[in-house]
């Protein structure tokens, strides 16, 4: 009996350890599923707030205004978004320039519209500008992007490009084997995890360089600059020795390694990629007239002379980019800034203002020469030269004041007649052109057929256009016979589009310490 309650008592005891162990094995397997279940639930919670940032992101944008091609021309002008850089728009020796820029220059003239031209250098506000409507096209360096697509509408592209890694070379490259230069550059993707690479914020390249760690499985350290830094700024950084990394597109780099000898831009990171230009997606009309307008220019050899001129010259290239007359790299239009500036302060005008009139008279060349015999940067003729103070009309620091003389004259001329100054400014410079008394003509056909004399544009320059037909000529108020009005018009368009064109890319307090103590007429232009 004893053996048989001894045998009762450890089976009974293996039972409640049986039990105890089954239990815990329960408790086991319901912890585990809880917290399975709240790490799946956490995993599934930032996905979603992940989406939710994609979401976000993608509706970041305003809504796009409802503005067309038909608005545009009903506007009379093309609102193009870009970017101050070597391939984009900027000024060289006192010249607009940019691949982007002649293209639109083109596209405007397709359409018949002007052309207005808003800098900036962030491509998110860029993007914004355009669904608010403060732009009608982006004309910036776009990669096409699925996000992108459903932002904007993009147009037929441009060119395919791919992106490429931005490093430097080691300091004594120069006297090092090409193997052993190899040797310190990073040529495989793989080796770029844990690196630093610098990218401009709201670029295409962030993303790429997310994509490209997943798929080389390490962490690349995307840093997204300043939003208002360009590529090219990076890149320079790169050379100087400032960053290590930075990613730009093939083409653009190219230009740059121009300039800066000491990068490398042979490591490819991403495969061939489209470049467009971008519209709302509101504005379906725009699109198709862009995109004809596109397809038909990359059948024309003018087209690839643009593109040339832009991506394949990188001697042109790098002295545009690094002149002194140039606003990638300078604040200077000529080597007659200083006496300009002086002369603009006795008219009390914008120097950029006279600056630009002077390049339409003579690109600066203090030897240029008329049909009509009018001579030096100010195109004076002779004997008005002499009345306004120039004893040598080549003599630039003469001709200068001469003009700003005469300019002067005619504006104590023309303030009682026209009290705004910025109309007055207009009225000034077609009576530089073409005489005060056929401006003065012009006005009076003016008021006679309804329209306001005290305003320029689309009033009285429009008579001023019609004083080369008869039936105005010889209308009774005319006192100055024919003219040929398409010139001043022109020559005013010209002036005050430039003249706007400089206020956006030259700062208005700018000196050009260079040619401080230097006489401008002495400095040869070929320096220039």
């Amino acid at each position: 009996m004893s053996v048989f309650r001894h045998v009762r008592k450890r089976k009974k005891k293996y039972m409640n350890l049986f039990r105890l162990l089954y239990f815990l094995k329960i408790f086991l397997f319901f912890g585990v599923f809880i917290s399975v279940s709240f790490l799946v639930g956490s995993c599934r919670q930032n996905n979603n707030e992940t989406k939710e940032k994609d979401v976000t992101a993608a509706n970041a944008l305003p809504d796009p205004v409802d503005f067309d091609l038909a608005n545009i021309k009903e506007r009379d002008t093309l609102i193009a978004i870009v970017d101050n850089s070597t391939t984009g728009y900027f000024i060289y020796k006192g010249q607009p320039m940019g691949y982007e820029y002649e293209l639109l220059t083109l596209l405007a003239k397709e359409l018949d519209v002007k052309l207005k031209l808003v800098i900036t250098k962030n491509i998110d506000e860029a993007l914004a500008m355009l669904n608010e409507g403060k732009g009608d096209i982006v004309a910036h360096n776009l990669t096409i992007t699925k996000s992108r697509k459903e932002q904007v509408a993009f147009t037929v592209p441009h060119y395919q490009t791919r992106q490429v890694l931005v490093q430097r070379k080691p300091e004594n490259w120069r006297k090092m084997k090409v193997h052993q230069i190899e040797d310190v550059l990073i040529r495989n993707p793989i080796d770029l995890i844990g690196k630093e690479v610098y990218v401009r914020k709201g670029s295409s390249y962030f993303t790429r360089l997310q994509n490209l760690s997943e798929e080389i499985g390490g962490d690349i350290i995307a840093v997204e600059d300043f939003a208002d830094v360009e590529t090219e700024a990076l890149i320079k950084k790169v050379a100087a020795g400032e960053i290590d990394y930075t990613v730009a597109d093939d083409d653009v780099a190219k230009v740059n390694k121009t300039y800066y000898p000491n990068i490398d831009i042979k490591t490819p990171i991403s495969f061939p990629q489209r470049i467009a230009w971008a519209v709302r997606k509101t504005s379906p009309d725009l699109l198709s007239g862009v995109n004809q307008w596109i397809t038909k220019m990359q059948k024309k050899t003018a087209y690839y002379v643009i593109y040339n001129k832009y991506f394949k010259s990188p001697k042109a290239s790098y002295l545009r980019a690094t002149s002194t007359y140039s606003s990638l790299s300078g604040e200077n239009i000529s080597p007659y800034d200083e006496a300009i500036k002086k002369a603009a302060d006795k008219l009390e005008w914008d120097w950029r203002l006279l600056a630009s009139q002077i390049y339409q008279e003579s690109k600066f060349n203090p030897q240029a020469e008329s049909w009509a015999g009018a001579v030096g940067l100010m195109q004076l003729l002779p004997a008005t030269a002499e009345m306004y103070g120039a004893s040598d009309v080549y003599n630039p620091i003469q001709s200068i004041n001469a003009g700003a003389n005469y300019l002067k004259w005619l504006n104590d001329l023309w303030t009682p007649k026209i009290p705004d100054e910025e109309e007055r400014i207009k009225f000034i410079l077609a009576s530089f052109n073409v005489g005060q008394g056929h401006v003065l003509d012009a006005r009076r056909l003016a008021k006679k057929y309804g329209k306001d004399p005290q305003k320029w544009d689309d009033n009285v320059e429009d008579f001023i256009l019609k004083k080369s037909k008869a039936e105005f000529y010889r209308d009774p108020v005319v006192k100055s016979g024919y003219c040929r009005g398409e010139e001043p018009v022109k020559y005013v368009r010209e002036i005050m589009s430039r003249y706007d064109k400089y206020r956006q890319l030259i700062d208005v307090e700018s000196l050009p310490k260079e040619f401080a103590a230097v006489d401008p007429g002495a400095i040869a232009l070929s320096s220039y």
